[in-house]
């Protein structure tokens, strides 16, 4: 070390300290420290990294401190513990929303999937866009760039499809 005079009470200035040396002989004691402090270890590797990307940007003022490693220490426990903040609230915030159940579909509508499953695949869009969404058959003929009667024809192919599909057959019993 060297001393240097100034006007004032002398100071002693630290030997110009390496990046990658100071990275090497300080990340793993500050990763696991975050790792005891968090219970992640890979949050704790992650946030570790951060801190020593944000030293990297300010390395040549920070090398100058009297202890580098304080401050790149105290950035990594900041950052930790903004993390755990954020993740608390995530927490309190999912804790107060209400689990809304669904009921399943009914038979109805499985019944109806499974018949318009069973059209082939233009019939089943003229279907769905004219009764689902209640698009004319002039929209739906824009919309798929067919003419309007070709239309007209999935839509009576697809209705006679599904007339047959719904229409319940007596059953025949064995005498």
């Amino acid at each position: 070390m060297t001393v240097r005079q100034e006007t004032g009470p002398p100071r002693v200035v630290p030997p110009a300290v390496d990046f990658t040396d100071f990275y090497q002989a300080h990340f793993h004691r500050l990763a696991v420290q975050l790792y005891a402090y968090l219970g992640d270890h890979a949050e704790a590797q992650d946030l570790t990294q951060e801190a020593f990307c944000r030293l990297l940007e300010r390395w040549e003022r920070v090398s100058g401190y009297d202890d580098p490693s304080a401050w790149v220490r105290r950035v990594a426990w900041n950052l930790a513990t903004s993390r755990l903040r954020r993740v608390r609230t995530a927490v309190r915030h999912l804790a107060r929303q209400r689990e809304e159940h669904a009921p399943g579909p009914g038979p109805d509508r499985v019944a109806l999937v499974r018949a318009l499953a069973a059209l082939p695949a233009s019939q089943r869009r003229a279907i769905v866009l004219h009764h689902l969404a209640q698009l004319s058959t002039r929209e739906i003929a824009e919309q798929a760039g067919v003419a309007e009667g070709t239309v007209r024809s999935w839509l009576s192919r697809g209705r006679a499809t599904l007339a047959n599909y719904f229409t319940e057959r007596p059953e025949v019993h064995d005498a």
